[in-house]
């Protein structure tokens, strides 16, 4: 299918991509061949090359002002705010899409949280941000990324909805939040989350890499456990653990510890490492990793009652005495250097996302509608996509830790 085959204010788009990378129109025809309706695949097609080259911010308006014509920004409000196509199918098709060409290692958990001003914005809420050590007003999201060394791109998303949101009738109204939007806490919609994405989607099961020190961790990893699908954990230091490693030297199975004390305990079995760090002089650190056998409290097992077996894995920096990262993962066969591989997948996507925020649009959806702040994530996830094919946005070479060899 060539850019000319386009009827209509698609046409307009004529040389979006460069030729010698691919078009993306075929890509596009297939990503929405689940919307019923010629014309909202046509509109589909408009909205996501708008977010390609629109500048500056990509509102509706500022799409509809570089496509011209008349009555462009009413058509683009309309399929984005009230149209009925389904976005789950355009983002499983996106998912399928992505799987062989990053080619993705693992399923990346990212919290997002994009500051807005007034209380209209579905979600929008003030909260305090640790990282900002303020109060901000804001959106707050959960991304799932597809990953891998190669590059990483957002396949599904969901807004975390405050009980002032979902317990105002008149809120959920005016923002036509669905009755099936219920309060849950953060670890039981990422757990829900993830689950959905790799088993109802019928996905390769991929492990799932998250930072769980703001989470209930033992929610997260006995609903995940349950799904088979694996967990890679960044926990933090204070975490209670249950020894049950029988080689860790000085210490008794069944041993109640922190998990900063665990690897404190296992430095002198721990092998060197090289992770990434973009904070790091040289964008990396160098250490060594210790990994023990420990249990979770609360961690339901394989049988009713039994407790389940975790790796806790730490990188500890050289000349320090505290680790740098904690890692607690339920995935036994591979080695630690490679699990850590995937643990710096985590990493991939946080410093991914500000260059894929801006190219496509993330955080300019402005809406007060929770249906239209869904489409519009699920196009700008789209759009990055096409951008990825066409090496508009080309991944960039990462290196990953590495095992001494």
């Amino acid at each position: 299918m060539d850019e000319r085959e386009i009827p209509g204010p698609a046409s307009r788009f004529t040389g979006v991509m460069p030729h010698q990378s691919g078009p993306p129109l075929d890509l596009l025809e297939s990503l929405f061949s689940s919307l019923p309706r010629a014309d909202q695949r046509r509109t589909g097609v408009e909205y996501v090359l708008g977010l390609l080259r629109t500048p500056g911010r990509k509102s509706a308006r500022n799409i509809a002002n570089l496509i011209g014509g008349r009555g462009a920004d009413q058509s683009l409000h309309h399929f984005v705010n009230q149209s009925t196509w389904a976005w789950q199918p355009v983002r499983r098709a996106l998912a399928e899409y992505l799987l062989p060409r990053i080619p993705v290692e693992a399923w990346v958990v990212r919290r997002t949280l994009v500051e807005k001003v007034g209380e209209h914005s579905v979600g929008v809420h003030r909260t305090f941000v640790p990282g900002a050590g303020r109060v901000l007003n804001a959106q707050q999201a959960v991304g799932v990324w597809a990953a891998s060394c190669e590059g990483s791109g957002p396949v599904d998303w969901e807004l975390r909805l405050p009980r002032g949101w979902l317990d105002d009738r008149s809120r959920r109204r005016r923002a036509s939040i669905p009755d099936t939007v219920v309060p849950e806490t953060y670890a039981e919609q990422v757990a829900r989350q993830c689950g959905a994405v790799v088993r109802e989607w019928g996905l390769p099961v991929r492990p799932v890499v998250l930072d769980a020190r703001e989470m209930h961790l033992g929610t997260v990893l006995r609903r995940l456990v349950r799904a088979r699908i694996p967990v890679l954990a960044r926990v933090d230091g204070s975490l209670p653990l249950t020894i049950a490693d029988p080689s860790l030297t000085g210490h008794r199975a069944s041993a109640l510890m922190t998990a900063a004390e665990a690897v404190r305990a296992a430095k002198g079995a721990s092998c060197p490492a090289r992770w990434r760090d973009p904070g790091a002089p040289q964008g990396s650190r160098a250490g060594q990793l210790a990994s023990v056998v420990v249990r979770s409290p609360g961690v339901a097992g394989i049988r009713p009652g039994e407790p389940r077996t975790l790796t806790l894995m730490g990188l500890v920096e050289r000349g320090r005495p505290e680790p740098d990262q904690l890692w607690l993962t339920d995935i036994r066969a591979a080695h630690p250097a490679s699990l850590l591989r995937l643990c710096t997948l985590l990493e991939r996507v946080e410093s991914d996302y500000p260059a894929t925020a801006r190219s496509v649009g993330i955080e300019d959806y402005a809406g007060r509608s929770f249906c239209g702040w869904h489409r519009h994530m699920t196009l700008a996830s789209v759009a990055h996509a096409v951008s990825l094919s066409s090496g508009r946005l080309l991944p960039r070479p990462v290196s990953l830790a590495q095992g001494a060899g």
